[in-house]
This record gives C-alpha cells, structure tokens and sequence, in this order.
C-alpha cells in the first residue's frame, strides 16, 4: 500500500486591506503567519511548531508590559496599531501622501464587489470609502482601540458620527481593475471634519467617483453630539487641509408654501420601484452612518 503524500506548506493571508503589520517587531510578524500541514488524504493539521518562538516571546513581553501597568490585550497584539506615525504600509497597500497628510490605498476590485455587469455597486464603493477612511487613522499613529477614534476621543468617551455624505459617480470601476483610492480630511464648522475621497483608475488615471462628507462626535453612554475637545482637536487638526473633492453649491432657500399657490396636486404617489430605491439607499447610508456607534 503506497504511502500517503506528505506536504507542507505557509499561507498569507491578510483579510481585504486590513492585514497587521509592524515594521518594528518581527516577533508579532510571525503571528500573522501559520504554517500547515497535511496529506492527501485532506486530513490538515495546524503545526505550530515553527511559531513557537514569536509566540512565547511574545506572549512574554505582554505579561511583562502587564506587569508594568500597561495594557496590552490580545486585540492590540493582532491589530498590532501603530503608535507612530506610518508613511508606507505594504500589506493595505497604502502610503501617505498630500505632504504627509494625505492618504492613498490601492485596491484590486474583486468579484464579490460587483454586480452582473461587472461593475461595482455602490454599496461596495462605500465599503471602501469605510476602510480607506480607518486606514487613514490607522498609519497616523492616532488610533486608539476604539473604531476610527483617537486617543483623546477614547478619553472623553466620543465617537465618530457621518452626519451628511455626497457621493458623485461617472464612471464604475469593474472587476479586475486596480483603483487607487486618495482621502483626506479637512475642518468644517466649529465641531465638525470633513473627509473628501477620489477614486482613479491606475492604468488611465480617469477619476471615477468623488466623496465627501461630514462628520461628527457623539457621547458613547449619552448619544448626544459633542464638542471636540480641545485634545482631540490638537490631536487631527495638524491632519487637515483647505482642498475639496466636490465644491458644494449653496442651494438657493425654499420658501414654505401656502395656500396661495397657483397650482396644487396633492393626490401624488410614490411607485413601488422609486420606493424600493429610496429604502436601499436609505439602508446603505444609515449602514455608513451607524458603523462607529
């Protein structure tokens, strides 16, 4: 009876632009690779024989940090945040840019972000919006452990809050092709931060969508609107700069109507097909809106 082929082999694999990474210790490195083997007869095993080293030494200078008063958990070691600033991250594919404020990410458009016209929807053109926005804040060295706050946000107990976005697209990107995806950020009011993205086609640099939106703190325990500290405003303010992706025209004001009016339908209906474009748009930006709460 012939033996059963023995192989072994190491994958890699960061999950869609959100893979760990640390330039500083090749020891949390190790944790993101798992070295598997097995026969033909699919019976796979997890040997982690080769990762024992980074693990345990790891694991050794959490218990040492812990003791120190640190708080290092499990998550930070897996997130593996930065507490500097990252000009360069190889596994999202992304650098900064804009003097060293901008961000930029480079994105493949996979076969489950489109439709059957091989497009992208715009469900998923939001999802990148999403993630480029954290990765951002990710390679800045403000990132705290919460989603998207900072350190003095993590202090004061806020949150951020999309409270107005407008997205303008002319052209979708389609499957297989490589985008690159610019955000940044910039102020707006006295409480508020704007954040513009562009999407361009890297072979023909055509710009595809332009983005930008509001954005707003909220209490974590309250659910009310904040203020930004004065912290957390000397934390992102270096970060901002006076460029827009979209120049907003101010709307004209509507003047409330009366019973003057020359002409007055009030028997109008919504059909069942504009009903059921408004409900997923609706669902989509209030999915958007709602991440960080």
């Amino acid at each position: 009876m012939a033996a059963a082929a023995v192989f072994s082999y190491r994958i890699f694999c960061p999950i869609r632009c959100s893979a760990a990474s640390n330039n500083h210790d090749p020891n949390k490195q190790k944790l993101n690779n798992i070295s598997y083997s097995g026969n033909s007869t699919r019976s796979t095993k997890v040997d982690l024989h080769s990762q024992t080293t980074g693990v345990a030494s790891t694991f050794v200078a959490s218990v040492a940090a812990e003791k120190e008063g640190c708080r290092i958990n499990e998550v930070q070691i897996r997130q593996n945040i930065p507490t500097k600033k990252q000009f360069v991250d190889p596994y999202r594919h992304g650098l900064i840019i804009e003097g060293g404020v901008g961000y930029r990410q480079t994105v493949v458009v996979r076969s489950y972000e489109v439709g059957p016209d091989k497009t992208a929807t715009l469900e998923s053109i939001l999802n990148l919006f999403q993630e480029t926005a954290l990765n951002h804040v990710w390679m800045s060295g403000l990132l705290s452990n919460g989603f998207g706050a900072t350190h003095g946000m993590m202090r004061n107990n806020l949150i951020w809050v999309v409270s107005r976005m407008q997205v303008e697209i002319d052209h979708y990107p389609i499957w297989g092709e490589v985008v690159e995806i610019d955000t940044w950020v910039g102020a707006s009011g006295k409480n508020g931060m704007r954040r513009d993205w562009l999407i361009r086609s890297q072979a023909t640099g055509h710009i595809f969508a332009r983005a930008t939106s509001t954005w707003v703190m909220m209490n974590q325990q309250t659910r009310r609107l904040s203020k930004i500290p004065a912290e957390v405003r000397a934390e992102i303010s270096p970060w901002f700069i006076d460029k827009q992706a979209i120049i907003e025209d101010v709307p004209e004001k509507i003047s409330k109507l009366d019973d003057t009016a020359k002409y007055v339908n009030s028997d109008l209906k919504v059909n069942k097909h504009q009903t059921k474009r408004l409900i997923c748009l609706q669902l989509l930006c209030s999915s958007f809106i709602y991440l960080f709460i």
